[in-house]
C-alpha cells in the first residue's frame, strides 16, 4: 500500500486538504468553504468549532478520492497570528481572534515599550497582542495556541503545540529558540504559552475515536505545522539561497531565502526559521489594488494581448492604490507615482505593471542591503503570475530568471512538511 502524507490548510474562505506520495506527486485534494468571520470594527473573530467542522468535512471529501487508511501523517497550517485560548481539556474559552483583528492597540504599546525591534509581535493584530488582550477577559483559560495548533491538537487529543513558525508573532525569538525574558514584563506566565517545535517534527499519534470516526489509520502520526505563507512558500519547490517567492495578489509580497536572519521592523522585514536558513520577506502595498484602482479585471484581460514586453514604455511609475508604502521605502505618506499618462489605456496599463516590476526589483535590492544573498531566481504565485507578458516584463526588470510556480497551494506545501519532516 502506498504511504500518503495530507497536509491541511484552514485559510480566511475555506479549508483545504491535499495528499501527497513518498515521491512529492499529489494524489488528491478537497475543499470545503468557511463562513466570513464576525467583523465589529477592528475585532475580527471567528467560532473555532466552525474550523473544526469544516476540516473534519474537507477530510470526509478527501476520503472519496484517496485511501484515508494509507494516511501516515498529517500536518496543518493556519493563517499566520490567528490566536485562541483553550482550557485544560483543549477547549476554546475565547473565539479565534483572527490574523488581521487589530482591537489590541493598547496592548501594541505596552509590547512596543519591552520587545526588541526585530521581535515579529509588534502590532495590534500581532499574535502577543491578542494574547494580552484575551488574558484579562477569558475564564478557565489553560494556554494559548494558534490556529493550526488548535485543530493539529484536536486530530492528536494533545494540546498546547505549536512551531517556530506561527509563534513568531506570538514573541518567540527564532535565533535563539526560546520565549524570550522581555515576555516576563508583560505578566505572562511561562505555562500559558505552548511547547515550540520545529515545523514537521512529529508530537502524537492520531485520537483513537478522530481516527474510527473519518476512517484514518490509527497509527498515523500529527506532526508540528506551519503558517500559511510559509506554506505556499514550501509548495513553490524553492530551496536554495537566493531563491525568492513573489506573490503577485491584492499587494506584493516577497520573501527569499537566506543564510542568517534579517529583520527591520520599521518596514515589516521579518525572518521565519525553515531549518538552518531563513527565509526574509517584506509587503508592499504596491501590486493588484494598484491596478485595480484604474482598470477592472476584465480591462485587464482585454488589454493584456496589446501589450509590448520588448518596448518598455520608460515611465517610471511607484503605483500604489492610495498614498503611504511599507516596503521596500517605508513611507505613510509616500504619494502614487504615475504620470505621465499616455493617451492610450494599453501604455498606461503596461507602464503600471512595469512600476510594480520596479517595485519588485527594489524589493529584493533592499533584502539583499540588508544582508540577504543575490537574488537567484524568482518564482510567481498569485493571480498576476497568470499574466505571460508580465511575467517577461518583470524578468527583463529583476534581471534573474522569473517562472511560474506549478504548485502555489499552501495545503500542497504542508503536505509536503508531513512528508519531508523538518527543513534542513
Amino acid at each position: 500500500m502506498t504511504e500518503l502524507f495530507v497536509g491541511i490548510d484552514v485559510g480566511t474562505s475555506g479549508v483545504r486538504a491535499c495528499a501527497v506520495d513518498n515521491s512529492g506527486a499529489a494524489r488528491g485534494a478537497a475543499a470545503v468553504p468557511l463562513a466570513a468571520p464576525c467583523q465589529d470594527g477592528g475585532a475580527i473573530d471567528q467560532d473555532p468549532e466552525l474550523w473544526w467542522q469544516a476540516v473534519v468535512a474537507t477530510i470526509e471529501k478527501l476520503g472519496e478520492i484517496i485511501d484515508l487508511g494509507a494516511v501516515t501523517r498529517i500536518a496543518v497550517d493556519g493563517t499566520s497570528g490567528t490566536l485562541l485560548l483553550i482550557d485544560a481539556d483543549g477547549r476554546p474559552c475565547s473565539p479565534g481572534l483572527m490574523y488581521n483583528d487589530a482591537r489590541a492597540t493598547g496592548e501594541a504599546k505596552r509590547i512596543a515599550a519591552v520587545a526588541p525591534p526585530e521581535s515579529g509581535a509588534h502590532g495590534a493584530s500581532s499574535a502577543l497582542a491578542k494574547l494580552l488582550h484575551l488574558l484579562g477577559k477569558t475564564d478557565g483559560a489553560h494556554r494559548a495556541v494558534h490556529q493550526a495548533d488548535w485543530i493539529a491538537g484536536r486530530l492528536a487529543g494533545r494540546h498546547g503545540f505549536s512551531d517556530e513558525n506561527n509563534a513568531l508573532k506570538l514573541g518567540y525569538d527564532p535565533v535563539r529558540r526560546c520565549w524570550p525574558y522581555w515576555l516576563d514584563q508583560l505578566g505572562i506566565a511561562p505555562d500559558v504559552l505552548p511547547i515550540i517545535l520545529v515545523p514537521g517534527t512529529p508530537f502524537a499519534d492520531i485520537d483513537p475515536s478522530i481516527a474510527r470516526t473519518l476512517g484514518l489509520s490509527p497509527s498515523a502520526r500529527i506532526v508540528a505545522g506551519t503558517t500559511d505563507g510559509v506554506a505556499a512558500f514550501i509548495a513553490t519547490g524553492a530551496d536554495t539561497p537566493g531563491d525568492a517567492v513573489t506573490s503577485l495578489g491584492t499587494t506584493l509580497v516577497v520573501k527569499l531565502i537566506a543564510t542568517q536572519p534579517i529583520f527591520a521592523a520599521a518596514q515589516g522585514v521579518y525572518s521565519h526559521r525553515l531549518g538552518d536558513k531563513w527565509l526574509a520577506g517584506g509587503a508592499s502595498n504596491s501590486g493588484g489594488a494598484a491596478l485595480l484602482a484604474h482598470f477592472s479585471t476584465d480591462d485587464m484581460a482585454r488589454m493584456t494581448p496589446l501589450l509590448r514586453p520588448d518596448q518598455p514604455t520608460g515611465l517610471d511609475y511607484y503605483p500604489l492604490p492610495k498614498p503611504g508604502e511599507r516596503f521596500p521605502i517605508a513611507d505613510p505618506a509616500l504619494a502614487p507615482r504615475i504620470t505621465p499618462r499616455p493617451p492610450e489605456d494599453h501604455r498606461f496599463f503596461q507602464a503600471l505593471l512595469e512600476g510594480i516590476a520596479s517595485v519588485e526589483a527594489l524589493a529584493y535590492r533592499r533584502l539583499q542591503a540588508l544582508g540577504a544573498p543575490a537574488l537567484r531566481r524568482v518564482i510567481s504565485i498569485g493571480g498576476g503570475a497568470r499574466n505571460a507578458a508580465w511575467t517577461r516584463i518583470r524578468q527583463s526588470v529583476v534581471g534573474v530568471p522569473v517562472s511560474v510556480a506549478a504548485q502555489t497551494e499552501a495545503s500542497y506545501g504542508t503536505a509536503l512538511l508531513a512528508l519531508q519532516g523538518p527543513p534542513r
